[in-house]
Formats: C-alpha cells, structure tokens, sequence
C-alpha cells in the first residue's frame, strides 16, 4: 500500500488521515489524528461468503487503550479487560451509519477495529474513529458504497461550536454526532438540553456543512492510493422462485396483515411459511439448473420479501398500517403509578403491545458510579439501566447480561433526563431508574423514557418537566417518501428509518437516528421532529392524568439525606484524628453515612429521619462557637479532685471547678456529682489558652 496523507481543518484542529505505514495486511488501514490524539481504524473482509446467514455480518470494535492517556490500567488485572460501556456505545456509532452502505446480498464478513493510540485529553476519539472506519473502508478493496464523514456539534453559550473539546462539551447544553455526505444524513445520536425542534433542525444543517470537508478528504486520499473494489459474491434472488413464492403469498399475505393483534398476526404468518417449507418439492420446477437445490432457507428469505413488499404497498396505495393506523395514529396509551409496594418509585407505561416497567431507586453519595476514561475519572449520580428479556417477544433465549443493544438503548433513555434532572443541592440522592421491558413491538426504548418519567415523579425526584418519546418510521422509494409515527416491529424491519424523538413540552432533549437507506435529507427530519412533537404533546397529556408532578415526599423506603453547611476550617473537628469524631457520630445516632465535602457542605444519610436530625444537631453543635454568659445542658465525663469535666456542646468539654459546683463548700468532689449525671451550665470564661472554665452555681 502507497503512502498517502490528507491535512484539512477540521473545526478548531486540523484533521490528518494518513495511509500506507502501519497495519498493511489489513484490507484498508488509516491513522486519523486530531490535536494529539490518534486512532488507528482497520478493515478487513473474509475471502468467502459466511454460510448459513440472512443478514450482513459486520463486526465493529472500538478499543480505548490505556497507555494512549499515559497511564496503566487500575484494579488486578494490569491490562485492558472487557469494552466498557463509553468503548461499546462508540463501537454502534460507528457500525449502525456504514451499516447500510454496504450491497444488498453482500455476505461476506467484514470487521471494523478502531484502536485509538493517543490521547489528549482534549479531543475526543469517537469521531475519528468513525471517520476512519470509512476512510479505512473506503481506499480499500472491500466493496462501500461511499465516503462518510461525522463532526460533534454542541451549543455553548446559545453558539453551535463544531468538534468541541471535553472541557468544551462540560458547559454544553446540547452534544450530537452527526453521520452523512454531501446529499444526506446517515446517522444521530446525542443530547439537546430542552431545545425547540427548529435549533434541533439548524444544529443538523450546520453539522451536514461542517462533514463535507472530510467526506472530500477521503475521496482526495481514495484517488491518491485507493484499491479496486474486489469482485465478491453477491446472492442473488432466484427470479423464478421469487414469482412461484410471491404469487401463493401474496394475497394470503395481504389478510394476514390486516390482524391487527401481534401474536395472532405472526401465529399466521408462522403457519402460512410452514406450509411452504414442508413441500419444497412443489418449487423444483423454480430450479436455475441441475445443480441448484431449492431450501426452506431460500423460501424463507423471499417470504420476506414478499412481507416486505405487502407492509410498504399498504402504506404507500392506502395510508394503512398493518394493525389498521392511520400514518400519524398513535397506539393506546395506559400509565400506572405506584405499581410496586416495597421500591422507592415505580412506573408502568404501556403503549399498543409495547411495555416498559421503570423502577426507581435511590442511593447516597457512596452509590455513585465511578468512570474510568481516557479523559480522566468522574462520577454519575444518575444511571438509567434496560433490560430485554426475550418473554418480552415471546421467545426464548438464554439470559447472559446486558448485549450492546441493551447499554444502548439505556444510554439513548437516560440522554433523555439530563436536562430535567434536580441538582445535587437540590436533591442530594443518586438515582437509578431501570427499566424491564415486559413486552416489545417496537421502540422499547422512547417507552423506557416515558415509564421512566411516571417512576421519577412516582419516587419524588423533582425533575423539572415531564419527558416523553416516540419514534418516527420511514416508508421510501425512488418517487415518495412516507412518514409513520409510533412503528411496530415489522415496521422497523420492513421501514427504512427509525428515527427516535424524546423531549419535554418545551423541546427535544434526545434524538438518535438509524437509517436501512443510504441517506435521507434534513428538510425530511424536519418534517419527523414536527410529528414526533404532536404525538409526544398527546403521550404527555396521558401521562399527566396519571401523575401531575413530583411527589412532594420521597419513599418510606428511602434513604433520608439531610444537609447542613459548616466553616471549612471546621472539617477536621468534625472527622476528628483517623476519623474518630465522625466514626462516634455514626455510631451514636445509626445514621448509613456522613459526607463532607471540601466547601463544608455535610450530607447525612439514614433510614430514619430521627436519625439524621440528631447526627445533624450534634456535628451543628460541634462547628458553633461557644458564647460566654450563655447556659447550656452539660453532661459530666470526668471527676476529679479538683473539679468535674462536662460535655456542654457535642464534642465540646469544659471545667466546672470545684468552687463553681454549688453555693456551698464542697469538701468532696465526688459527693456532689457523678459521672453520667446531667445538669445546667453557664460558660463564664474562655481563657487565653482556649480552655472553657463552667460554673453550675452560676446557671442555677
């Protein structure tokens, strides 16, 4: 492979893709560098079709390495282990917009590894990576329809800032990755604060202007040392067959999707499939040649484009969806509340045949979720967790932890109610929503979202708006384009985009497209985000009659977090040496925890309120001045000859001299008073070493 190298800029840093010195067995293999980060993207094909498979087998990885950020990895193992959830989140925003650029019928393997090199700190690799996936793709054999390219744009201070930094993106209100080329969009995912649907529409222009560059840059470097495309096998459908297969399905198709009910539609379409592959015998005729043997697999992939065709022609000729909707008709709507008796909040939302179960929990600080990235180490204070068990389709399947598609659509979820969420003043709690998908028929994830706002508010968490999602399907060919709100499965398997919308009543605050097209244009997704917003208003309106707003008390279950403010300089009383003060403290009142942090700030954590109070009463006790001439309630802790020492204030002990013991004489300490006995001070001097001199005769 030649040496090849392109530098353009590329937002505030130049953009290098180069070629030809690093990875050279690898079909197609580039460096993308930015600032002072790097990664190394390769692409290699199998040599053969993969057997016995219906569906294009791409594999994407993206691997952070540690050394990249000069550091070695942490915990007992000292080398990099299992993709964290930042590695498989940009592993699919990589694959899902080369995705469709690949032949129809293509079913060679091909593998995509993204290994980033170096780290700034400052530029962020998940844009490089995707760039160089369709740089390493593009200049290579491997048959790609065209360049990509994608930019981050985010609004900082109301401006749209292109491929910011992290210190950037920490006071953004908004944070998309755009995907696409000179005549479309291909893919978005990201995060929008509250932003009315017309920025939304703007920010996507701009970033489509800001791409171009580096869709020409691949193109410049594909001219330069770019291979022919390989000649490979693509599968093509036996036109006999197909005509055989579609003339006995067809009209019996054209029924069956007019039952609107899931499970019996699929029970249907089940029975009518295994009737033709039981008599594969009645297809021989539909033989190419001698040669060719005529399989149930083969009768199954036209069924499905058969399907294919019956779904989009209903759409197209009659504006009706296989379950009797309307374009722009949304399922029925149900929402529950309080549906669990022991959890802190607890939501159910069912729309059509899809369900989601939102269960919030809520922690204290010590529950935070602590980060290790190439940037550094932070911490969430809220996590929004799915799950897809396979009863919810009706099938079954072993059960092994939370795939890609899970963390994804968790993560789009949670992007969700970042705009809302109270702050940490506000609301001191870590929050952790989870959300059991009990049944499926399409997007899950937007039904996460509004399950998740009924369990927040269910559980007293003051989120500052209700959010609500939806998703808008796409129903296209080479004349019109259809759009559909609220897609079921099929629609999502037979359509050509999914294009899901979460917002408030205010604006969007997530979105992420996903596209089976090559393309599709932003005055396309304008008119998408206006139907998603009228169908969000009418979920939302259901949602209130369910719940109005936040429930002004937290769960009996609940941790109580309380919180009080001390002088900084008042930190280390309050620890004490190797932390005994505030060890007592805890163990004293049975409060869970006590956390102070650097400005003072103390936050108490306990199942009882009562609890809390107290250690909150003592550690106030403990950071208040005493004041001379003032009378407290004393304990006595010490007896000596010459006096008694007495705690006055938490943590605080003065002496009560013999001769302040009573307006008698005392001849014997130990006759007037005990340990453990209780009585009225007054501090009457604080002396030059700050010791506190008491008087009882004085207080009474």
């Amino acid at each position: 492979m030649n040496l090849g190298r392109i530098e353009i800029p590329f937002g505030a840093e130049n953009l290098i893709i180069e070629s030809g010195k690093l990875a050279k067995q690898a079909n197609g293999a580039v460096t993308v560098t930015m600032g002072g980060t790097t990664v190394l993207v390769t692409a290699c094909m199998s040599r053969k079709p993969k057997e016995g498979t219906d569906f294009f087998p791409l594999m994407v990885e993206y691997q952070e390495k540690t050394y990249a950020a000069g550091r070695i990895p942490g915990g007992f193992f000292k080398r990099e282990g299992r993709p964290t959830e930042k590695e498989i989140l940009t592993s699919r925003v990589i694959d899902r917009p080369i995705r469709p650029l690949f032949p129809e019928g293509f079913f060679h393997e091909v593998q995509v590894v993204a290994t980033v090199l170096s780290s700034d700190g400052q530029n962020d690799p998940d844009i490089l990576g995707l760039v160089g996936a369709s740089a390493a793709l593009h200049i290579s054999d491997i048959p790609f329809a065209r360049a990509i390219a994608a930019v981050r744009i985010a609004q900082i201070d109301g401006i749209f800032v292109v491929n910011p930094t992290f210190e950037q993106r920490a006071t953004a209100t908004s944070d998309f990755v755009v995907a696409g080329h000179q005549d479309g969009l291909v893919m978005i995912e990201g995060e929008s604060g509250v932003m009315p649907e017309e920025q939304v529409v703007e920010a996507l222009r701009l970033a489509q202007e800001a791409l171009i560059p580096a869709v020409k840059a691949q193109e410049d470097l594909r001219k330069k040392i770019g291979q022919e495309k390989t000649s490979v096998i693509i599968l093509e459908t036996n036109k006999a067959l197909f005509s055989k297969v579609r003339e006995m399905a067809h009209s019996r198709l054209t029924e069956i999707y007019t039952i609107a009910d899931k499970s019996k539609r699929e029970e249907a379409l089940n029975a009518l499939l295994d009737n033709f592959t039981k008599d594969i015998a009645a297809f021989e005729a539909c033989k190419r040649d001698e040669k060719e043997t005529i399989t149930a697999g083969q009768i199954r992939a036209i069924f499905d484009q058969v399907e294919y065709e019956v779904v989009r022609t209903s759409v197209f000729e009659r504006g009706i969806r296989a379950d009797g909707r309307g374009l722009n008709e949304v399922r029925k709507i149900d929402c529950e509340v309080g549906v669990l008796p022991r959890t802190h909040g607890a939501g159910l939302f069912t729309r059509g045949q899809t369900q989601s179960l939102a269960v919030v929990t809520l922690g204290t600080r010590d529950d935070e979720q602590m980060v290790e990235s190439l940037e550094g180490t932070s911490y969430k204070k809220f996590m929004l967790h799915y799950n897809f068990p396979s009863f919810s389709v009706g099938e079954t399947k072993p059960m092994r932890g939370p795939g890609r598609r899970e963390i994804g659509h968790g993560a789009l979820a949670g992007k969700a109610f970042k705009a809302v969420l109270p702050s940490k003043d506000d609301f001191p709690y870590t929050v952790r929503v989870v959300s059991e998908i009990l049944e499926s028929n399409g997007s899950s994830s937007m039904a996460s979202v509004c399950a998740g706002t009924l369990s927040l508010m269910d559980a007293g968490v003051p989120i500052t708006d209700a959010v609500a999602g939806i998703s808008v399907g796409l129903i296209s060919d080479a004349k019109k384009a259809v759009l559909i709100i609220d897609i079921m499965g099929l629609e999502d398997h037979f359509g050509d985009m999914d294009f899901k919308v979460a917002g408030t009543r205010n604006g969007v605050t997530a979105i992420q497209l996903d596209l089976k097209i090559k393309q599709v244009s932003v005055e396309l997704l304008a008119k998408g985000l206006t139907m998603a917003k009228e169908a969000r208003l009418m979920i939302l309106d259901n949602m209130q009659k369910c719940i109005a707003s936040p429930r002004a008390e937290i769960s009996d279950y609940a941790p109580r977090i309380i919180f009080t403010q001390i002088d900084p300089s008042k930190i280390g009383e309050v620890i004490g040496p190797g932390g005994k003060m505030i060890k007592k403290i805890i163990e004293e009142t049975g409060v869970s925890s006590i956390d102070i942090e650097d400005d003072g700030k103390v936050l108490i954590a306990s199942a009882s309120k009562e609890s809390a109070e107290k250690a909150k009463e003592i550690i106030d006790g403990m950071t208040v001045a005493p004041i001379v001439g003032t009378v407290y309630n004393a304990t006595v802790k010490k007896v000596m000859n010459f006096g008694a020492f007495v705690e006055f204030m938490p943590g605080k002990e003065g002496l009560v001299h013999v001769s302040e013991l009573s307006s008698t004489y005392v001849k014997d300490v130990e006759s007037v008073v005990k340990i453990g006995d209780k009585f009225k001070v007054k501090l009457v001097e604080i002396d030059k070493m700050g010791r506190l001199n008491l008087s009882k005769k004085q207080a009474e």
